[in-house]
């Protein structure tokens, strides 16, 4: 029997947007190790190039490993979780969320995003009672940041249990809807070459935030100096000043001074 084109059209998978096909991937990788191109843009309707720029935006936000015609979930070693990091070096993350706190002015836009000493940040500000709009991918900094400010917004995006974080493609689409008078940000690492990160996903949610600020700074402990992290988050010309417990020495002092970025000594 022969089946006519208004019967195959009927018969064909509806197609995905993209977003949807994005969020698809990942549900995919939750479930098995590997995913193939060919294999998903049958299922999908699509072209495979159509699943290779998926997969190559979301290797880009930090998501997925790409590999050989596919993709598997990303590998990478131990780094501490957020509970973990919040009961270490104490003093010295409160002094530095002290003094970030003190660049922030009533009536600025701040982006924050998610790690231990942006909570030690958004402690400082609801002390200081810091009439700003905040705008945020952890869960942590809103919460303890929203007593006291008349707005916080929580972004969307795919929820990271372990950092009580929100991160993925729809994180990147909402906060690429905002121009803010500033950023303060974390990082798993800082070298000569710029800050980089060691949790999955928050590269890219770094990276977005700094494009979106007017002024750009780095909230970073100084035994982080020289360790390097899974991605890079970009380079020191992207920042503005750095916000540390100690000031830096040697290559990574001579690298920022070259690259014009300040140093805050908490």
């Amino acid at each position: 029997m022969t089946t006519t084109g208004d019967e195959r059209a009927a018969t064909a998978p509806e197609r995905l947007r993209k977003k949807d096909r994005r969020r698809q991937i990942l549900l995919e990788l939750k479930l098995r190790p590997h995913v193939r191109i060919s294999e998903l843009a049958r299922r999908f309707n699509v072209s495979t190039e159509t699943v290779r720029r998926d997969f190559d935006a979301l290797s880009e936000d930090g998501l997925i490993a790409r590999a050989h015609g596919g993709a598997s979930a990303p590998v990478q070693g131990h780094y501490p979780s957020l509970d973990e990091r919040t009961s270490a070096r104490v003093a010295e993350r409160e002094g530095i969320g002290r003094a970030a706190a003190e660049l922030v002015q009533d009536g600025d836009t701040v982006m924050i995003d998610s790690g231990s000493t942006t909570i030690e940040l958004a402690r400082a500000l609801a002390f200081r009672g810091t009439q700003c709009t905040v705008i945020t991918n952890s869960i942590p900094v809103a919460m303890t940041i929203g007593h006291g400010t008349p707005e916080v917004i929580l972004c969307p995006g795919e929820y990271l249990a372990a950092e009580s974080a929100l991160i993925g493609t729809e994180t990147l689409e909402f906060l690429a809807r905002f121009n803010v008078d500033r950023c303060l940000i974390g990082a798993s690492g800082l070298t000569p070459e710029g800050p980089c990160e060691a949790v999955r996903g928050f590269a890219a949610v770094k990276r977005m935030m700094l494009q979106r600020a007017a002024k750009r700074h780095l909230l970073i402990d100084s035994h982080k100096f020289g360790r390097r992290g899974f991605a890079q988050v970009g380079d020191l010309e992207d920042l503005d000043s750095i916000v540390v417990d100690a000031r830096p020495k040697g290559d990574i002092l001579s690298a920022l001074e070259l690259a014009r970025v300040g140093v805050v000594v908490a």
